[in-house]
């Protein structure tokens, strides 16, 4: 069923590396036959290891499009609730959650505008793409899309016991982010959750990619716990997972 998920993402995050390995592997394999000067061979002996074993991080550790797995399993623990995903995407991590929690229902909600397009490629609709992959995961019996703005959602208060956001929020502003934050605690039931998941500046990411994936400012984890805290959450856990921060809230 993987195969048939398609996340939009750049196929250069899971390729790339093979198009600089298949040119530095040879030219060192040739060089070595040659005896080129040893300063050439240096750099190509390190271009060939790199992007060798840059591949295998990116395709196997990072592995933007291939399924996501929840960071922590305290979130949502009863297994059931109305769930919502701000910043839904190509359905990444709407999927992850329906997956793990089979019980729960979910909103998949993005604003679905150019940035969209600009994230994840051109094509068919962003809804009907969304829902290609929900279905292709089976999971979109239990999920329900919708457009809307993260800083100004389209919901009544308390009206979910659990909110999830990957790699969205981040791409905001400081003003953005506070105005996502309060809106998640508006809209979350007391002792309802938040499990928020952005971009981490860690050697996974700095080996394989560079800047190249840094599109977003990286904070860190005190950085977001007291946006959190502003907003009135509790947070409960926070750690790490290549290239990935996560911190678990609580609406008290």
């Amino acid at each position: 069923m993987n195969g048939q998920l398609h996340f939009g993402y750049p196929w250069w995050l899971s390729y790339g590396h093979l198009v600089v390995a298949a040119f530095a592997v040879p030219l060192f394999l040739l060089g070595h036959a040659r005896r080129w000067p040893r300063g050439r061979m240096l750099v190509l002996g390190s271009l060939a290891l790199w992007s060798s074993a840059a591949f295998v991080v990116a395709r196997f550790v990072l592995d933007v499009n291939g399924r996501a797995a929840l960071p922590t399993q305290d979130f949502l623990a009863s297994g059931r609730g109305r769930v919502l995903d701000m910043g839904a995407g190509t359905g990444r991590s709407s999927i992850m959650v329906l997956e793990a929690r089979p019980r729960a229902a979910l909103v998949a909600l993005d604003l679905f505008a150019d940035s969209y397009n600009q994230h994840f490629g051109s094509g068919a609709s962003p809804e009907e793409r969304l829902m290609a992959n929900l279905k292709a995961a089976g999971v979109d019996g239990r999920a329900v899309i919708r457009a809307g703005d993260m800083r100004r959602l389209p919901f009544e208060p308390a009206a979910f016991d659990a909110i999830v956001s990957a790699y969205a929020i981040d791409h905001l502003d400081r003003e953005g982010v506070r105005q996502c934050i309060a809106e998640a605690s508006r809209v979350l039931k007391p002792g309802g959750e938040f499990l928020l998941m952005v971009i981490g500046k860690d050697l996974w990411l700095q080996f394989t990619f560079g800047p190249l994936l840094i599109h977003a400012p990286t904070r860190d984890a005190p950085w977001w716990s007291s946006r959190l805290r502003e907003a009135g959450f509790e947070v409960m856990e926070h750690g790490t997972r290549p290239a990935t921060l996560y911190l678990l809230a609580r609406k008290p």
